[in-house]
């Protein structure tokens, strides 16, 4: 007799976490897989929360969250978009509002349509809920479009989930192109959700987010990626009163509240200027491309993030990644992002040396793989 809930079978270990251990037992491997950050939390906003420790801000919050930090949210957007996001709430991290937002609106039976490649949460807790994932082939330039999500939407569609800029691809949805998304979601009724966690993270585009574009449109987003504060679990959400509303309910039974002396630094983070970390990460951009570029097949160049997402020579990413590893390279194969296996994901979040290493790593298991 199991006592596991059968519902832990529509769900499996996550094969970025593999990777992640790993690489804790290879000695100084050249880490290229990693989802975050390599700079480190800013002095200032340090500063903050070790003086909300101290005057003792080490208790509950309301599980809204600090109204200072859900004032600095929307002056952020105002700034940043010129658009009011409503009803912000705090959440623990972006994916605990994305945990948060599929428990209080997906149904057994409901579909949820995404790009492939995707995010890996989305298709486990949408199954994971009795949900049906429904990804949408958006190969070879990963763009979401009206035009390839219209065939996937049946009587049992409830919402699409949109990333932008993505993780895996690092590919961008501008102004025009979200809002096509959301005049389709418009036409159809259906719920939005919108993953803007790499919004800050742009090097080409204008900065571009579907709030207000839309009245059914959640946003989720958070501070992990832009303040490289990712163990400080801190995230906001914000959308339709009824949804949000069922979302702080949910969240009393569950995380509670976000951790408080990380609320209050968070209002010195969404006012901090990240000017030098984009100029830093362009460059990284740019050398991962351009030293990749003559020797793999990379449609897009990725205009956000912190990836880059190649075809694997041979069209076998899986083989490509683990002979990779055996090279003491770690990088992420994409069947764990996708239906298909043939492509990798590289993190460009490293030490420029890190990243000459891994290019020269890549180009010579390529000759090996042609």
């Amino acid at each position: 007799m199991s006592y596991l809930a059968s519902r832990m079978g529509c769900i499996d270990a996550s094969g970025i976490r593999k990777v992640f251990a790993l690489a804790a037992q290879m000695k100084d491997p050249v880490n290229l897989s990693i989802g975050q950050p390599d700079y480190d939390v800013d002095e200032a906003v340090k500063e903050t929360a070790i003086s909300a420790i101290r005057s003792g801000h080490n208790t509950y919050t309301q599980t809204w969250g600090n109204q200072d930090l859900r004032d600095a949210v929307i002056g952020y957007y105002q700034r940043r978009f010129d658009v009011t996001p409503q009803n912000i709430m705090i959440t623990s991290g972006v994916t605990g509002g994305l945990f948060l937002a599929l428990m209080a609106t997906i149904n057994p039976g409901d579909e949820a349509i995404f790009a492939d490649p995707y995010f890996v949460m989305y298709p486990h807790l949408v199954n994971l809920l009795g949900g049906k994932g429904v990804p949408v082939d958006t190969y070879p330039d990963f763009k979401l479009t009206p035009e390839r999500i219209e065939p996937h939407i049946t009587p049992k569609t409830k919402m699409i989930i949109v990333n932008a800029p993505s993780n895996p691809t690092g590919v961008t949805l501008n102004a025009d192109e979200l809002r096509a998304i959301a005049d389709l979601a418009r036409k159809h009724n259906l719920l939005v959700l919108t993953d803007e966690i790499y919004e800050a993270l742009l090097y080409d585009d204008a900065p571009a987010t579907m709030v207000g574009m839309y009245d059914n449109v959640m946003l989720l987003n958070g501070l992990s990626k832009s303040a490289g504060m990712t163990g400080w679990r801190v995230g906001f959400a914000a959308g339709p009163e009824d949804i949000i509303q069922a979302m702080n309910t949910l969240q009393q039974y569950s995380f509670v509240c976000a951790p408080a002396p990380a609320q209050k630094a968070s209002v010195t983070a969404l006012g901090q200027d990240i000017e030098k970390h984009l100029a830093d990460y362009r460059e990284k951009r740019d050398i991962i491309y351009n030293g990749l570029k003559d020797t793999f097949h990379i449609s897009t160049r990725p205009g956000g993030a912190f990836y880059i997402f190649p075809e694997a020579p041979g069209g076998d990413g899986d083989a490509f990644v683990a002979e990779a590893i055996r090279n003491n390279l770690l990088i992420i194969p994409g069947s764990v992002f996708s239906k298909r296996k043939t492509n990798f994901r590289i993190s460009f979040a490293a030490k420029n040396e890190t990243l000459h290493k891994g290019i020269d790593i890549l180009t010579r298991l390529a000759k090996e793989f042609s």
